[in-house]
């Protein structure tokens, strides 16, 4: 049966607009990611019109580069396979128990997730390094130790484990496993032959998710490994920035972005299957209160693993915050040093808000109109192969991006380097990922039949956006400019490139004070760290109220 020629026309005004939603993003990618990435590959690379591609021999051949590819891979395997130890009870307790005070410990879980991993490195550098609470009680330090870095590494991705594990473990019908025990299955039997294949494909997708966040550490190895340890995203920076050996940088840039792409094929390859998983039981269905000794103590043990691990160090760091009287270290931060702030320390805090506000729109924007782009029934090869390049940014190197901004957007009609935009740009690139997974789930829950219809009667593409999607989506946008939000307040890899001194952000700014000696300086590196920390925690508390167990997840 052939279309009428109302379908046709509402078939080519839906081409249009797939185009016309896709050719922002594209265009943001093209200009603010992959032609700063390339510029600075080519500068490393290319010599007078001649690509030097030997190099790359010559830089894997270094046995020092050999040491940091091994380092990165194998600090990152073990620091996944701690965070999976580790946080796996977590998951089934907020999965399978239901007990007073659990959206809030939800929401405890989650902080620090969204911290910036230099207030993490901060954290943990306020107990366990140089007169930290573990030095002054015992006399342990485990700064430029791997122990630190592991434990950094649990800390930041616990969340990741908890919300994308717990979140499918919640809604397999344990009845399914009940059947396996009544059939003679002993628990364990019945747990790894019914509920573990299951949650399979969500375990591999978090553990890739950990390992990804892991390979490409900055901020936690900058701050904890001090010149021991160095990952690839760590050696990049000090080869761009201290040694200005741009032909290594260019290499171990390729190393990252080859190994990042073939982790989130891997990663892509897990979500498909993980969607097409068993069928799914409302959460409310399957959690219950503890029942026996056995799992009060897990629950206990749960409870303990968070004060220890993810509420200590923070108030730890909070403490030595405080350690001046008078909240000395706050209000040494509204006095000029003379030293490397050309500022009062405590202006990062106006400029990291204004930075974040202005990055969270452009995030939105970009973020929005991809996904949007990203759930039309019509998205061909090129659409769906997009999905998969808005997530690179969250593991090539921002050092590399960050640079690459000054080396390339330097001319006329993109001389953007002493333009305040050239921050919210970089960090809108870690937030529009965020964006476009957090919206992605709800838009394709809308019935496309209630698009169609609209689009049939004449209604314009935005019309359509104004009236169908918006309504139910509002509260998924809101929850996706709130995470956009939290990871540009946090950007750092980027952002120490581009910053001016004039006009540091707060990530920033706690580097700088960490690097210069002084109980002063690392008091105020104290202080500007629980000031980033409250922050970023009031805005995931405001996402804790507005989401709901469908809305989006990591």
């Amino acid at each position: 049966m052939g279309l009428t020629r109302t379908e046709v026309a509402a078939r080519k005004r839906g081409a249009a607009a797939r185009f016309g939603l896709l050719a922002a993003p594209v265009a943001f990618f093209a200009v603010f990611f992959a032609y700063p990435v390339a510029a600075i590959v080519a500068r490393g690379l290319k010599t007078d019109g001649t690509w030097h591609l030997g190099r790359i021999g010559e830089v894997l051949a270094q046995s020092d580069v050999r040491h940091v590819l091994w380092f990165t891979t194998w600090q990152a395997l073990v620091s996944t396979v701690l965070t999976l130890i580790v946080a796996l009870p977590g998951a089934y307790v907020f999965a399978r128990f239901d007990f007073p005070g659990k959206q809030v410990l939800r929401a405890v879980v989650t902080v620090p997730f969204v911290l910036p991993t230099v207030v993490v490195g901060t954290a943990f550098l306020a107990l366990v390094g140089r007169g930290g609470l573990l030095d002054e009680l015992w006399g342990v330090r485990l700064d430029t130790t791997v122990w630190a870095i592991l434990l950094a590494h649990v800390f930041f991705n616990y969340a990741v484990v908890v919300r994308t594990v717990g979140g499918l473990w919640a809604q397999l019908d344990p009845r399914q496993e009940e059947a396996a025990r009544m059939l003679g299955a002993s628990p364990l039997r019945a747990w790894r032959q019914v509920t573990l294949p299951a949650l399979a494909p969500a375990v591999a997708a978090a553990a890739l998710m950990v390992f990804l966040f892991t390979f490409t550490s900055f901020g936690v190895v900058q701050i904890l490994g001090g010149p021991t340890f160095s990952t690839l995203e760590v050696e990049i920076y000090r080869q761009t920035s201290e040694i200005f050996d741009l032909s290594t940088a260019a290499v171990l840039t390729l190393i990252q972005f080859a190994a990042v792409g073939a982790i989130l094929a891997l990663h892509a390859w897990t979500v498909r299957r993980r969607e097409t998983a068993l069928r799914l039981v409302d959460e409310s269905v399957t959690a219950r209160r503890p029942r026996g000794a056995g799992q009060w103590a897990l629950l206990g043990g749960v409870l303990v693993t968070v004060a220890v691990l993810l509420v200590l160090p923070p108030a730890v760091l909070v403490q030595r915050s405080l350690g001046a009287p008078g909240f000395g270290y706050y209000r040494a931060l509204t006095s000029e040093d003379g030293g490397v702030f050309l500022v009062p320390p405590i202006e990062a805090v106006g400029n990291s808000l204004s930075y974040a506000v202005a990055a969270t729109l452009i995030a939105v924007v970009i973020g929005g109109l991809a996904a949007v782009a990203l759930t039309r029934r019509d998205a061909g090869r090129f659409v769906r192969g997009f999905d998969a390049l808005l997530m690179l940014p969250l593991g090539v190197s921002a050092v590399t991006v960050g640079f690459g901004f000054l080396i390339s957007l330097d001319e006329p009609p993109l001389d953007l380097r002493s333009s305040w935009i050239l921050v919210p740009l970089a960090q809108a690139l870690v937030g529009v990922p965020f964006v476009v997974r957090t919206m992605l789930p709800v838009l394709r829950a809308v019935d496309v039949r209630l698009r169609e219809a609209a689009s049939v009667l004449g209604a314009s593409p935005w019309r359509v956006w104004r009236e169908v999607d918006l309504p139910m989506v509002r509260r998924a946008l809101l929850i996706a400019a709130g995470f956009a939000f939290a990871v540009s307040l946090g950007e750092f890899g980027a952002t120490v490139f581009i910053a001016r001194p004039d006009n540091p952000t707060l990530p920033v700014a706690v580097a700088r004070l960490l690097g210069r000696p002084g109980d002063l300086n690392y008091g105020q590196a104290m202080a500007l760290s629980t000031i980033l920390m409250v922050v970023c925690a009031v805005a995931l508390l405001v996402l804790e109220r507005l989401r709901t167990d469908r809305t989006g997840e990591f």
